[in-house]
């Protein structure tokens, strides 16, 4: 510490004096998570009169930004996210909120194509004695975002986990311009959704399909969560994880002795992620954790990564899946709610991996506002639905009626199966529109 201490101090600004680098019109990158500066953002919301057109981009903000919070209308910070969380979405419904798409593995390899970032700002643990700051549960795109921008700030925070990898998982003083030192808040904690009877009903099937030894990856929501519950209580063996969040979940399956990772090809005997959210205590679990380790979004996503290990269960939720097999996991219409994210990135390299699986579940139908009940299953997507899965990728299928598996299925075959998980009262009406479609021959193999 002694060695950088001249250099520290030489970089070390209050959150005011830091972000008056920013100029109108420049492009600011936020980390995502909790690796968003809180105190970097609220100084630069007062400065929301001095500035035009300053596009802020994150993603999956944990609170309402101080910046877009600050300028409803957008007149002086736009705001533009790679996915979407709660506090987001608030945003998107006055029109202020931007979204754009990524395979999430590809959009480091966009990065560093172009230095497209006038100025990042991140938010860090301490810097340790050898000159490096960490990235804490938050190390995803951290890097490659560095990479990319002119000008680099780190928000310091001595309350932030300090988490274990061997690259890309901490950034050096050299190459960091301002350094703040922050108001040091505790980690920003996402409660654990609790199940419906619909999801662990569910979850109860997608337990059929894991074997000992196989390689989990698990979603965020409340039909993650359930499965990693069942997993904790089962008696399966030496699973492992590679995972893009690691949540909860995957600490209990830890705690319960269900995770040894002794059957992974690569980092074998550790849990690898790209970004952890969730409670403390899973916080405090990751804290200098060797068994935890986090690696970019460039080597955890990365589909030839994902495939090396053998036995990869991708468990992932959607919205809304049609009858030709086009999974929507993102959109209700136009409106925008989170994101491809690495969705797509799980299906490919589970479906490479030896006996792995790319799983989507959702329940067969939802209730709206008024009380109507309504189908997941649709004949075909409403207009302007974003497409997150295609067709083409699409691979096992669950809800609370049953499991099905549309690779190497024609249209008819794949609409048949897909009728035969939906609820009861929407089957014959999916038949008639599938006759209508073209893509219906009555096999008498669902009821």
């Amino acid at each position: 510490m002694l060695k950088f201490q001249q250099e520290y101090l030489s970089k070390l600004q209050s959150p005011e004096e830091a972000v008056k680098i920013v100029k109108s019109g420049d492009m600011v990158q936020y980390n995502s998570f909790n690796g968003v500066p809180p105190a970097l953002d609220m100084a630069l919301s007062q400065r929301r009169d001095e500035l035009q057109e300053v596009i802020i981009n994150t993603s999956v903000a944990l609170y309402p930004l101080h910046t877009i919070s600050s300028d409803p209308t957008g007149e002086h910070f736009i705001y533009q996210s790679w996915h979407s969380s709660d506090y987001d979405r608030q945003f998107g419904s006055s029109g202020n909120l931007y979204y754009m798409p990524y395979l999430y593995y590809e959009m480091p390899i966009d990065l560093s194509r172009k230095q497209m970032l006038d100025v990042a700002m991140l938010h860090v643990a301490p810097m340790n004695e050898d000159g490096y700051f960490n990235f804490g549960p938050s190390v995803a795109q951290a890097k490659p975002i560095i990479n990319s921008a002119a000008k680099v700030i780190v928000e310091v925070n001595q309350n932030m986990p300090v988490v274990c990898g061997e690259f890309d998982h901490q950034v050096h003083i050299s190459e960091v311009d301002i350094i703040v030192a922050g108001d040091n808040p505790a980690m920003l904690t996402i409660p654990a959704a609790e199940p419906a009877p619909v999801d662990e009903k569910i979850a109860a099937l997608i337990m059929e399909e894991i074997e000992d030894g196989a390689c989990i990856q698990l979603g965020i929501g409340k039909m993650p969560n359930a499965v990693g519950k069942l997993i904790a209580q089962s008696d399966l063996k030496d699973l492992g994880v590679h995972t893009e969040m690691l949540a909860d979940a995957h600490m209990i399956m830890y705690e319960a002795g269900r995770i040894t990772g002794k059957n992974k090809a690569i980092n074998q005997g550790v849990m690898v992620f790209a970004f952890a959210m969730g409670s403390k205590e899973l916080y405090d679990f990751i804290n200098r954790n060797p068994v935890c380790q986090s690696y970019p979004i460039s080597y955890i996503n990365f589909p030839y990564n994902i495939a090396k290990n053998p036995k990869v269960i991708a468990i992932n939720n959607a919205i809304e899946i049609d009858l030709f097999s086009q999974i929507n996991s993102e959109s209700v219409g136009t409106r925008h709610i989170s994101g491809t994210g690495g969705q797509v990135d799980f299906m490919l390299g589970s479906f490479m991996s030896q006996g792995g699986k790319g799983i989507i579940c959702l329940s067969s139908t939802f209730t709206d506002k008024k009380g109507k009940i309504h189908s997941r299953i649709r004949p075909t997507l409403p207009p302007g639905t974003i497409v997150t899965v295609p067709r083409t990728i699409a691979h096992y299928i669950i809800t609370e009626y049953g499991v099905i598996n549309v690779k190497g299925k024609s249209t008819w075959q794949r609409a048949e199966a897909l009728i035969s998980i939906a609820h009861p009262d929407f089957r014959d009406e999916l038949v008639q529109e599938a006759q209508r479609m073209g893509i219906w021959r009555r096999s008498n193999r669902i009821s």
